[in-house]
C-alpha cells in the first residue's frame, strides 16, 4: 500500500522543508528520496531552462523522462542568484528552510556567498548536503568527475568485465546514484542531530568515498593481504558455483556459497555425487576450480528452457533466477505485488510511472503524490505564501528577468 500526504499525516518528514539547488542526478535523487518521505522539497533553478536534465531525452509531451524520475514530488521554483533581488528571496527562503542540497563544484558556493558557513550564519538549524566529484577538501577535489571518472579512479571498473574485454563500468551510474543514498542518509542524520545539539551540520558526500565504500568484498580481501579479485565477469571473489548460465532461451544466474546447496544444486542437476568429489566438497575448493564446475552446470543448463532449468532449481531450494531485461522485472508479478512502480498525474505528459524510495514502514511505501514540477510552477505560489510578496512585486520581478 501507499502512503502520500494526502492519505496519511504520518510521513516521517511531513513537515521538513528542503532547499534543492542541485542538478542532473546525485542531488536530485537526495532531494527525491527526502520529498518521498513527506518533506517540502523546492527546487531552485535558473530561469533560463532550468536543471541541465530537463533537456535529457527520452520525452513524453516533450517532458523528460529523466527528469521527471528524480524530480519527483518537488516544487519549482526560477531564481537567478545572480541578481541581487534573487539572492536576497534566496536568502529567506534559506532562513525557512531545515535541509539545503546542492552538487555544484567544491568553491562555487563560496563565490557566491551561499557555502555553508555563510548560510549557517543567517540560518544555524540548517543541514546543508554538499554532494560533488572528490569532496570538499583534498588534493582532487576541484577536479571535474562524472560516473564514468569515479567508477574508474575509484577501482570499481577494475574488477567489472571479464578479461577478454578488460575493465568495465558498473551499467547505470552507481556512483551517483549511492551519493544521492548517502547524502539522503546523511541529511536525515544531521536532523536527528539537530535535534540534539541545536544546530545544523555540513554534510560532505564524495561521489569517490561512497563508490570505495560499496566494495566490500574487494576491500575484505585487500584487507586481508589477499590480491584483489580483479576482472571476474559474473563469477564472485569468494564462492563458486555463482555465475551466469545458458539455457536454450536465455540465460539464468546460480549463486551457491555453502555446502548444503551444494548438496541441494547437486541432486537438482541429477548428479547426487558431485558434492563428493573433491575438486567440489567446500566452498574454497569450489572456487578454485569453478570453470570446470561451470562446464558441468553449463552442460546440464544448456539442455533446458530457462523455465525448465527454474523450476528445477527453485523446487529444490537452490538460489537461482533468470537474467531479466529491466522491462522484465517490472512485469513481475512479484513486483507488481510489492507496488513499487507508482502512477502520477503530471500537468503536460499526463499520468507517468514512477519509481520512488523502494522501503516500506509497517507494510506501508510512503512516496510522493505530485509529479515532477513544470519549470517555475511555483514561483508565483512560494513568493506569494511563503515570503507575503505581493503581485505587483513578483510582476516586477519578472520584469527584471529574476525570475
Amino acid at each position: 500500500m501507499t502512503v502520500t500526504a494526502a492519505s496519511s499525516p504520518c510521513l516521517p518528514l511531513q513537515g521538513v522543508k528542503v532547499l534543492d539547488l542541485s542538478r542532473v542526478l546525485a542531488g536530485p535523487l537526495c532531494a527525491a528520496m527526502l520529498a518521498d518521505l513527506g518533506a517540502d522539497v523546492t527546487k531552485i533553478e535558473r530561469p533560463d531552462g532550468g536543471d541541465d536534465s530537463r533537456a535529457f531525452g527520452p520525452y513524453l509531451n516533450g517532458e523528460s523522462t529523466y527528469f521527471m524520475l528524480l524530480n519527483r514530488g518537488k516544487k519549482s521554483i526560477t531564481l537567478d542568484l545572480k541578481k541581487e533581488d534573487g539572492m536576497a528571496i534566496f536568502l529567506k527562503l534559506v532562513k525557512q528552510a531545515d535541509v539545503l542540497v546542492e552538487n555544484f563544484r567544491p568553491g562555487v558556493t563560496a563565490r557566491l556567498g551561499i557555502d555553508y558557513a555563510s548560510l549557517h550564519a543567517i540560518n544555524p538549524r540548517l543541514v546543508y548536503v554538499s554532494i560533488s566529484g572528490f569532496g570538499q577538501e583534498g588534493p582532487l577535489a576541484q577536479r571535474a568527475a562524472y560516473d564514468h571518472v569515479i567508477q574508474a579512479i575509484g577501482g570499481i571498473m577494475s574488477s567489472t568485465g571479464w578479461p577478454s574485454t578488460g575493465p568495465t563500468r558498473v551499467g547505470d551510474p552507481i556512483a551517483d546514484v549511492v551519493s544521492g543514498l548517502y547524502g539522503a542518509w546523511g541529511a536525515l542524520a544531521g536532523i536527528l542531530q539537530r535535534q540534539i545539539s541545536g544546530n545544523g551540520t555540513h554534510i560532505d558526500v564524495a561521489m569517490l568515498d561512497a563508490v570505495i565504500s560499496l566494495q566490500v568484498v574487494s576491500l575484505a580481501q585487500l584487507m586481508g593481504g589477499a590480491p584483489p579479485p580483479g576482472l571476474l565477469g559474473n563469477a564472485h571473489a569468494i564462492s563458486a558455483p555463482m555465475d551466469t548460465f545458458p539455457t536454450t532461451d536465455g540465460e539464468i544466474v546460480i549463486a551457491v556459497a555453502n555446502d548444503s546447496l551444494f548438496t541441494r544444486l547437486a541432486k537438482a542437476i541429477g548428479q547426487p555425487d558431485l558434492d563428493q568429489d573433491s575438486r567440489f566438497s567446500s566452498d574454497p575448493q569450489r572456487h578454485q576450480n569453478q570453470d570446470a564446475l561451470k562446464t558441468i552446470l553449463s552442460a546440464w543448463s544448456s539442455t533446458l528452457t530457462t523455465q525448465e532449468a527454474m523450476t528445477m532449481l527453485v523446487t529444490a531450494g537452490v538460489p537461482a533466477a533468470p537474467v531479466n531485461t529491466l522491462a522484465e522485472a517490472l512485469q513481475s508479478p512479484h513486483v507488481h505485488e510489492r507496488g513499487i512502480v507508482k502512477q502520477v498525474e503530471h500537468p503536460v505528459a499526463g499520468p507517468i510511472q514512477i519509481i520512488p524510495q523502494p522501503v516500506r514502514f509497517n507494510g506501508l511505501n510512503p512516496a510522493p503524490e505530485r509529479a515532477a514540477p513544470v519549470l517555475g510552477a511555483h514561483t508565483d505560489t512560494i513568493l506569494h505564501d511563503d515570503l507575503e510578496l505581493s503581485d505587483a512585486q513578483i510582476a516586477q520581478l519578472r520584469a527584471d528577468h529574476v525570475l
